[in-house]
């Protein structure tokens, strides 16, 4: 049905609401300002879910084929929230095909803020967790940590007094974190810009070792 190139796109779900529009109306929203590179190009839409779904939250349990969109002022998407703040704004209307149960589920072994996350159809047949479904140069070094137990994390943000920024690799310890910045992303002092393994294990020792998710309900 899919090739393995082809771009998935992981949108987040907030409410039951937009999933049954997505469910029974076949489509879903995307506001343009926010919208990722690739829009244009999906072919596959995932389904992150939120606490808002009890059970099945924390984790991408349906996708389905994206077979078309159209740029729509939400006002036209939701003529019944006309009053929106956002009701001028213009969104994507992903047109989808019926939904697909993905089983097993892609979980999140931690709790982490996503917005929508860019992968392939490849890289999400094979996942067996969200990030496993991340692009980037920092592949290898993630496969070897994981691999070795160490439980790492992508794209994860970290936060100074002022600023916000992305780690590509984070390995949670004991006494803190253990962050990896490839190329010349901006990062606080202390992130570990040499990404040669014996360095990073070297400083997950010094942390107290890695910390394992906790079992979430």
């Amino acid at each position: 049905m899919f090739h393995a190139a082809d771009r998935v796109l992981v949108g987040v779900l907030t409410t039951p609401e937009d999933f049954k529009i997505a469910r029974d109306c076949g489509w879903y929203r995307i506001p343009t300002r926010h919208a990722p590179p690739s829009v244009m190009d999906t072919a596959v839409l995932a389904f992150y879910f939120t606490s808002a779904f009890n059970d099945e939250k924390w984790a991408i349990h349906w996708f389905a084929e994206v077979r078309g969109y159209e740029l729509m002022p939400r006002r036209d998407l939701l003529p019944e929230q006309a009053d929106h703040p956002h009701a001028n704004d213009l969104y994507y209307k992903m047109q989808l095909g019926p939904l697909i149960h993905r089983e097993p589920p892609i979980p999140s072994l931690r709790w982490r803020r996503i917005t929508f996350l860019e992968s392939t159809w490849d890289r999400f047949n094979a996942a067996e967790e969200i990030n496993d479904l991340y692009i980037s140069g920092a592949d290898g070094l993630y496969v070897t940590l994981k691999e070795s137990g160490f439980f790492p994390e992508r794209e994860y943000l970290l936060h100074d007094d002022t600023m916000t920024y992305t780690a590509d690799i984070a390995i949670p310890c004991q006494e803190g974190v253990v962050a990896v910045v490839l190329n010349e992303r901006p990062a606080p002092d202390h992130v570990l810009r040499n990404h040669d393994l014996g360095t990073v294990l070297q400083a997950i020792t010094a942390h107290g070792g890695p910390l394992a998710p906790q079992k979430r309900s």
